[in-house]
């Protein structure tokens, strides 16, 4: 399996962001990691190995990058202002540094993203701000609302990254158009603590006519990476 490292310096984020490819071409997938994590993370929990069949016969190629998450929303040690701030400065270095560098490497029209507990969070938001840049996501045992991470702070840049929050009230026909086009899947377990946030953005989702699927498996244990490993097999 073709495996890569990068690192490079981002002036959005003032400082070192690293990243690891795995494959050689297929549709293109940005993994984000769970609380947290780290960039290596899904290739030291087992996911990567769990599709390694894909990754080797060129059906699909993971970019799994980095979080910044211990400098937002797990910050404790800052305003919830900044925290949120660090938030959208981490969804600039995605879009305007790590995208176009996938785009340099891989010319597949899709792209995906991918992550699991907090980064199914991240894998839904941005796919869902941007679904002219991403054509689908994959989020399992997401959490979507927020809001107890900010300790009753809210402002507009709160609002309009949290799913549940702006879904709502979204009336643009642009993104609807292309929700349209997109694949979104949210998967979970009965026995997940984090089931009753993808059964509330499954039926926001469907309110709004936006075409999604909502598997909720009967396992022990769902939020955890023997399942997950399970459901990236399964739906990627």
């Amino acid at each position: 399996m073709n495996r890569e490292y990068h690192k490079w310096w981002s002036w959005r984020l003032d400082r070192d962001m690293e990243l690891l490819i795995f494959g050689h071409g297929g549709v293109p997938i940005v993994v984000f990691p769970s609380s947290q994590g780290r960039f290596f993370e899904f290739e030291d929990r087992g996911l990567i190995g769990a599709v390694a069949h894909k990754i080797d016969s060129g059906e699909i190629q993971m970019f799994c990058v980095d979080s910044v998450d211990a400098e937002s929303w797990y910050n404790r040690d800052v305003p919830p202002r900044w925290r949120i701030a660090r938030h959208v400065q981490y969804e600039s270095y995605i879009m305007e540094e790590v995208l176009p560098f996938i785009r340099l490497r891989n010319f597949d029209p899709h792209l995906v993203s991918v992550g699991c507990s907090f980064g199914g969070y991240h894998a839904v938001n941005i796919a869902l701000r941007h679904p002219d840049r991403f054509t689908g996501f994959l989020s399992m045992s997401g959490a979507f609302d927020l809001s107890n991470f900010l300790g009753g702070y809210y402002d507009q840049d709160v609002y309009f990254n949290m799913p549940p929050h702006y879904l709502p009230n979204l009336a643009d026909p642009w993104f609807f158009d292309r929700y349209r086009n997109n694949t979104y899947i949210l998967a979970t377990g009965w026995d997940d603590h984090c089931l009753g946030q993808s059964q509330n953005l499954a039926r926001i989702m469907g309110e709004k006519g936006i075409p999604h699927h909502l598997y909720i498996w009967d396992s022990w244990n769902s939020h955890d990476w023997p399942t997950w490993a399970r459901m990236m097999n399964e739906y990627l």
